[in-house]
């Protein structure tokens, strides 16, 4: 099976969002490390971008 460059930016989207809820979960119940708290900040980012790709390719299909 191959992936479609859809299909590969849903699958990133769906990963990014369970990382992003661990950072998040782990950092109401014990707070986060700076070092965790940068990975944090790259995740939401790059989820972003992600999103905003995902958003222009189904507009052109």
């Amino acid at each position: 099976m191959t992936l479609t460059y859809m299909d590969m930016l849903g699958r990133r989207s769906i990963i990014l969002k369970r990382n992003i809820g661990n950072l998040i979960i782990k950092g109401n119940k014990q707070g986060l490390s700076s070092q965790e708290s940068s990975f944090y900040q790259s995740m939401l980012k790059e989820w972003h971008q992600n999103e905003n790709e995902l958003n222009s390719a189904r507009k052109l299909s």
